[in-house]
């Protein structure tokens, strides 16, 4: 076991990881929760604090205009975001040149209509500020998440694999093991009854 485990790469372990937390997720979800999904959740909350530290070094340290400082840690936390999920979370490996066109693609979309649309829309109508950027920062992670999962990093169909929810709860299905072997080890009782 521990030469399986060191014999992993750091992307392998994080997918392991995020598949494992979701398997345990309570009320059903772990068969609505996709592995990725916590694993997107996980990199851009890191990258979102990223973004808050280049923010409060450029600004506040190094005296850059507002402006200056937000694009700055905004476009870091974005390329972070992008090598990471990349990487080890969706494990893409095709073309880098297609992935990033794509990915610039979405986060104009996300800007203008989450960050501005939204959240400035809302501002505009009365709602706090801060409460109409968190509404909007919801809207954008489902929007980047769907967009990164099903057209950034979309599998081609040679290499095309579905990705579960979580695990299926089998609890309900009886397995024919050695003892009462009836069919290969690891079988359902019922398909084995079926082969015979």
């Amino acid at each position: 076991m521990h030469d399986a485990v060191r014999g992993k790469g750091f992307a392998d372990r994080f997918a392991d990881f995020c598949a494992a937390v979701v398997r345990r997720l309570p009320f059903g979800l772990s068969r609505l929760v996709a592995p990725s999904f916590l694993g997107f959740a996980l990199i851009n909350g890191f990258t979102f604090g990223v973004d808050l530290i280049l923010l409060t070094l450029l600004r506040g340290w190094l005296g850059l205009p507002v402006w200056l400082a937000i694009t700055l840690a905004y476009a870091t936390a974005f390329g972070l975001s992008f090598v990471l999920n990349r990487s080890m979370n969706f494990r893409s490996h095709a073309p880098v040149g297609r992935q990033a066109v794509l990915y610039v693609i979405a986060i104009v979309i996300n800007y203008v209509a989450f960050l501005l649309g939204v959240g400035a829309g809302l501002a505009a109508l009365g709602v706090d500020y801060r409460l109409s950027r968190l509404i909007a920062g919801a809207c954008e992670g489902v929007f980047m998440y769907s967009v990164m999962r099903w057209v950034v990093f979309a599998k081609s169909g040679s290499e095309l694999e579905v990705e579960p929810a979580g695990e299926p709860d089998f609890a309900h299905v009886r397995a024919s093991g050695v003892e009462d072997a009836d069919g290969p080890v690891g079988r359902p009782a019922r398909a084995a009854e079926e082969t015979q």
